[in-house]
């Protein structure tokens, strides 16, 4: 069942149900509803990337890993974590889509920053349509010569 506690019967409805999962002593488990990123901050995070990759001549995918998550969004995607088979700590990347929308514009906006103050790249905002539309038709057109 999911809960909204923003609203009044919710949160009634929410008490009512622990209570009577707590006087069963259940085995219960609880978690948060995030929104999820939506399908154009998808669209858009594609397309910067992608013109990062094109304008520096490197992978959409080391663009992607290195720029966007290790460098310029470290506390939001890197994960270290203890192997025990290995005896020792390892780095995971969080993917992208474990992001809700709050995290992905903050993703992005440290991204284009960095992009236009470090890198000299200017990405467009995410109201251009017309210059995200062509940087979409431009990545097609180089996906066939790659």
């Amino acid at each position: 069942m999911v809960y909204d506690l923003n609203t009044d019967i919710d949160r009634e409805r929410f008490k009512r149900r622990a209570n009577a999962l707590m006087t069963r002593r259940a085995v219960v488990e609880c978690s948060e509803r995030k929104p999820r990123r939506t399908s154009p901050q998808n669209r858009y995070l594609h397309v910067i990337l992608g013109e990062f990759a094109m304008q520096t001549g490197c992978t959409l995918s080391y663009v992607k890993t290195e720029y966007f998550k290790r460098f310029c969004n470290p506390e939001l995607f890197v994960r270290v974590e203890f192997d025990e088979l290995m005896h020792k700590e390892i780095e995971r990347l969080r993917s992208s889509r474990d992001l809700d929308t709050g995290e992905m514009t903050t993703a992005i906006e440290r991204f284009r920053n960095w992009a236009a103050a470090e890198a000299g790249i200017d990405l467009p905002a995410p109201d251009e349509a017309e210059w995200i539309g062509f940087i979409e038709r431009e990545m097609q057109h180089q996906q066939i010569w790659l």
